[in-house]
């Protein structure tokens, strides 16, 4: 049985660490990605005479594949566009502002069909109740940031591939490009797609298992009792530091990686990724705790290339929105995990109640301390369990 050690003097908390602030347009939405049959173009070119030439070429192609994303070359200013979609500009301004699009005069010819398509879209989930004025804003912004960053990073994959192919082809690279985006961009939409489809069918599975309330708003937020876990890489600065870019993209990697398995193989899931921390959430304080056990015990093994962590685990009452988790409970695991050792796990008074029973837990009473936002705050370390006493030796 999990028990709660006190004592007239306990543990002051130390070493405190850093502290951590905080369209798919054209295709029909009610057809399911098929991740088969897709065309494949062959490349059939041979090695440039000048490659410095042909990479100044793919850069400048990059910024030609417009057409090819939007299904033809701009010819519509944004008046235009708002007029066809029966949208009012200040609407369609907001929409943009909010998607992270860079401001076009009225007189600029910037836009395709493909924004009507978006726009009318807009509109008509607006009629369905899908969004409304108060949380369309927010909810396009979210998707805007997710895509955009999304989106540098498959570009600059494309061009990558694109020049270690050139000592293979020959030929015009922007035409090189092009070969490249009509096989890869259909196939990367669909996969988007299906992934989006899979975490949709999970989150309503998940909600309708936990008997969650609907609000009787549907302007308002859910709000949910989760176990909120941060896990923080120990010494990253310093790390960092001594890094070159790819060996610290792949320590970054590893670490997310990790983390997400972790979190998978637990029935936890990653909220987001904040440089070298992570923040994720659990249905039960149980099973955060096994995440951070199993992350915890990989950091300090020195044959595990993931690195050493602290984590913070609190308990309660989270508003969710757009996929984040907000309120005092995460601020309270944020200001646990600053203030654990390495290889420390914090919980709250929250989580420590729900561990106070559970076999194979042994919590121990930490002083209160004072951290941003918490005069007094209370943490409880949890101990690794208990080794079993060796086995007694049977008389030969």
């Amino acid at each position: 049985m999990g028990r709660r050690e006190r004592s007239a003097a306990p543990e002051t908390v130390a070493d405190a660490a850093d502290q951590h602030g905080d369209e798919h347009a054209g295709q029909d939405p009610g057809q399911h990605p098929d991740l088969t049959d897709e065309p494949t173009v062959d490349l059939v070119l041979a090695p440039p005479d000048d490659r410095a030439e042909t990479t100044r070429g793919l850069v400048a192609a990059l910024g030609n594949v417009e057409e090819l994303l939007l299904g033809g070359p701009p010819h519509l200013t944004r008046v235009e566009v708002a007029a066809r979609a029966g949208v009012p500009m200040d609407v369609a301004e907001s929409l943009w502002r909010s998607l992270g699009f860079a401001h076009a005069d009225d007189d600029q010819v910037a836009f395709t069909d493909a924004d009507v398509t978006a726009l009318r879209i807009t509109a008509e989930l607006e009629a369905l109740g899908v969004l409304d004025p108060g949380s369309r804003t927010a909810l396009v912004r979210t998707w805007g940031r997710s895509f955009a960053r999304l989106a540098e990073w498959q570009t600059s994959l494309l061009a990558r591939v694109a020049v270690s192919q050139m000592d293979e082809v020959q030929g015009d690279p922007a035409l090189l490009l092009q070969a490249l985006a009509d096989e890869v961009l259909p196939r990367v939409e669909r996969l988007q797609s299906y992934a989006w489809r899979r975490h949709l069918a999970a989150s309503a599975t998940r909600r309708l298992a936990s008997g969650e309330e609907v609000p009787e708003d549907p302007a308002s937020d859910p709000i949910l009792s989760l176990a909120v876990c941060f896990c923080d890489i120990v010494g990253f600065t310093s790390t960092a530091r001594g890094l070159r870019e790819p060996e610290l993209v792949d320590f970054i990697e590893t670490f997310e990686d990790a983390c997400a398995e972790a979190a998978v193989d637990h029935g936890g899931r990653i909220v987001k990724s904040i440089g070298d921390e992570v923040l994720l959430v659990a249905d039960t304080v149980e099973e955060a705790l096994r995440i951070a056990c199993d992350l915890t015990a990989r950091g300090e093994d020195e044959d595990d290339p993931f690195p050493r962590v602290r984590v913070g685990i609190a308990y309660g009452e989270v508003v969710a929105r757009l996929g984040d988790v907000l309120g005092p409970v995460v601020n309270v695991a944020a200001r646990l995990t600053s203030i654990a050792r390495p290889g420390a796990i914090l919980v709250d008074d929250g989580a420590a109640e729900v561990l106070a029973d559970a076999p194979d837990v042994r919590l121990k009473r930490l002083h209160r301390t004072t951290v941003k936002g918490y005069r007094k705050l209370q943490p409880w370390l949890v101990r690794p369990p208990e080794p079993p006493p060796p086995a007694e030796e049977s008389p030969e």
